[in-house]
């Protein structure tokens, strides 16, 4: 949930939710979209080579209930180059044997889902433009190849009990702005479901209530500070409690990073101080903050369509720490990611870099879990996408 888990994560001892300024040890534990550098992921791998030799059996039962240490691009190389060129073994991009995703029994998003962002704090028209025609990219009915319906058809391979798959369907719906900060510029998770609260019960044009088909997305401007934020944590989702909206509503959270920490949740639009010599990909809508957003926005619509109540989709055996589809290919945008490369991206004309084309705009997201296949999918895979570019 995020960008999420939003990447390769390791999970810390303690829920994040339990080291904010609000105790929340009543609530099971939601995914998160987690963003982790390449100088973290170094050190993460020699310290899990010396654990490997001493506690292999455990790992085997730690890698069931836990969301693999996704990737982020590496600056250096380039769509192209002769390092990245691809064999067969390549194909199965984030495969595993390892990898129980199950059905839990739990709704997922069958009817048409309608997004109902609620923009907290100062956002600018051209801001709210490109999340807006991401969005409603989704169910783009003849985009151009590769696109962001094409990415929400794995989406839509999840079925419920009744053999229902996911909604095709994912419109943009009413919007409420809070310019004013009504909750403060520092929210606690609780208080992400008051803001929810101040939007569906206000005075003038609230929000509508649609338990069924609705998803409230809650975007925090980049002088908002919420709970764990910039701790790699760049978004989550969960749903609303009735003591405090008055409804049980599927919502997510998502920042915008550009003045926190965007080397941590806009990554690879933005690297950070300590990684000196590597330089930032170009965004393809020129806004780093909102670019890397995106992605996270995707692996929380996902993750919530699909798992909307954290008893439907997901990995592992315990519900207060799921490892959902998002989670599972995190960092993987492209043919071959994986390790240390998260695949083969497309480069604009102009030096932006992307994976998939929205209605008018082009985005870089994250591939989601295929479940029928057993491995991490997404609409610009090679094998799918040759010869249409």
């Amino acid at each position: 949930m995020h960008l999420h888990i939003f990447h390769y994560i390791n999970r810390p001892s303690t829920p994040p939710h339990h080291r904010g300024a609000v105790s929340l040890a009543a609530i099971p534990y939601h995914t998160h979209c987690l963003r982790r550098t390449p100088n973290q992921h170094a050190r993460m791998r020699r310290a899990t080579t010396v654990r490997c030799l001493l506690v292999c059996g455990a790992l085997l039962l730690l890698l069931r209930t836990t969301p693999a240490v996704a990737w982020r691009p590496w600056p250096h190389q380039r769509t192209g180059h002769s390092d990245l060129i691809l064999g067969g073994s390549k194909k199965y991009e984030g495969s595993s044997e390892l990898v129980h995703l199950k059905y839990h029994m739990g709704p997922i998003l069958t009817a048409n889902v309608t997004v109902y962002p609620i923009w907290y704090g100062t956002w600018r028209k051209a801001q709210k433009k490109i999340i807006r025609e991401f969005i409603s990219s989704i169910s783009a009915l003849r985009p151009k190849r590769p696109s962001v319906s094409g990415w929400w058809r794995t989406v839509r391979l999840y079925t419920d009990q009744t053999g229902a798959n996911t909604s095709r369907s994912v419109r943009l719906g009413e919007e409420k702005s809070d310019r004013f900060y009504s909750h403060g510029k520092s929210l606690t998770r609780l208080s992400v479901q008051s803001v929810i609260k101040s939007a569906v019960t206000a005075r003038t044009r609230p929000l509508a209530t649609n338990p069924r088909g609705g998803l409230y997305l809650v975007l925090t401007a980049d002088d908002v500070y919420v709970q764990d934020f910039c701790d790699n944590v760049c978004g989550f989702h969960y749903f609303t409690f009735p003591s405090i909206v008055g409804f049980t509503l599927p919502y997510a959270w998502v920042g915008n990073s550009a003045k926190l920490c965007p080397g941590v949740c806009a990554y690879p639009f933005a690297v950070p101080e300590y990684m000196p010599g590597w330089k930032p990909l170009k965004p393809p809508n020129g806004d780093v903050g909102v670019d890397g957003m995106v992605s996270v926005i995707g692996h929380e619509i996902a993750e919530l369509a699909t798992n909307p109540l954290v008893n439907a989709w997901y990995a592992g055996q315990d519900p207060s720490f799921p490892v959902e589809i998002a989670d599972l290919c995190e960092g993987i945008y492209g043919t071959g990611g994986g390790g240390s490369y998260t695949g083969q991206m497309m480069e604009g004309p102009d030096g932006d870099t992307y994976n998939m084309n929205g209605n008018r705009r082009r985005f870089l997201v994250q591939w989601v879990w295929n479940h029928v296949v057993g491995y991490c999918t997404g609409p610009n895979a090679l094998d799918q996408f040759a010869g249409r570019r």
